[in-house]
């Protein structure tokens, strides 16, 4: 738990397009040295580690700047390799909001993150029906424009929560169109973005084949 207005110490993991949600897992392979000390970190103190995307690539000696929203999870499972690499999942917690970066002299980053504006994060309210139905109707579309085979069944079994998440977390979108959803407010509004996202980038995709024109 953590006290209003107070300013939490968080390791984090920056890492282009993997966005983790509350309640959310998020696999990860672990090999660099950096982050297999972030790890064993985590495992000493609480098991939390918080991701966060860069705002640009990384270039020797230049730490990239971060998006200032993120989401902690905690490490539900982890298996130690032989040769020190993990293999973690990580179940989301909260997002958060950076409020600045610690000098520390540990291989990994770490910041001060304010969870205020994030309480709604602890519930979630079911989408309206009309909105589920759009986002399994384009996500459909978007599957079969790029080739991808699923398993439709099990994605109508789906609670909305764990269906927008799990779309936005797998969509092959760019690192601002991933960030977009990740600071959306709600799920309905993730949801309604999600539908926009898949509509442009499968419109993109077609225009660029030469199959249709988009305006």
């Amino acid at each position: 738990m953590t006290v209003a207005g107070a300013a939490v110490r968080l390791s984090i993991f920056p890492l282009a397009g993997a966005l983790l949600f509350p309640r959310a897992l998020l696999p990860l392979h672990i090999f660099e040295p950096r982050y297999r000390a972030l790890v064993k970190d985590a495992l000493a103190r609480d098991r939390r580690i918080a991701m966060i995307q860069p705002r640009e690539p990384e270039r020797e000696g230049h730490p990239p700047a971060l998006y200032d929203i993120g989401c902690v999870g905690r490490i539900a499972h982890v298996e130690a390799l032989d040769d020190g690499r993990f293999n973690i999942v990580l179940e989301g917690q909260s997002r958060f909001r950076v409020a600045a970066e610690l000098d520390r002299p540990t291989l990994f980053r770490q910041i001060e993150a304010s969870f205020d504006d994030f309480d709604d994060d602890a519930e979630s309210e079911p989408l309206e029906l009309m909105i589920r139905a759009a986002l399994e109707q384009e996500s459909k579309r978007f599957a079969t424009a790029r080739g991808y085979v699923v398993d439709w069944d099990a994605v109508a079994r789906l609670d909305d929560e764990s269906l927008v998440n799990g779309i936005a977390q797998i969509a092959p979108f760019d690192v601002a169109a991933k960030q977009a959803l990740l600071e959306s407010p709600t799920i309905a509004e993730r949801a309604d973005l999600l539908i926009q996202f898949m509509q442009f980038f499968r419109m993109r995709d077609e225009d660029d084949d030469g199959r249709t024109t988009f305006q």
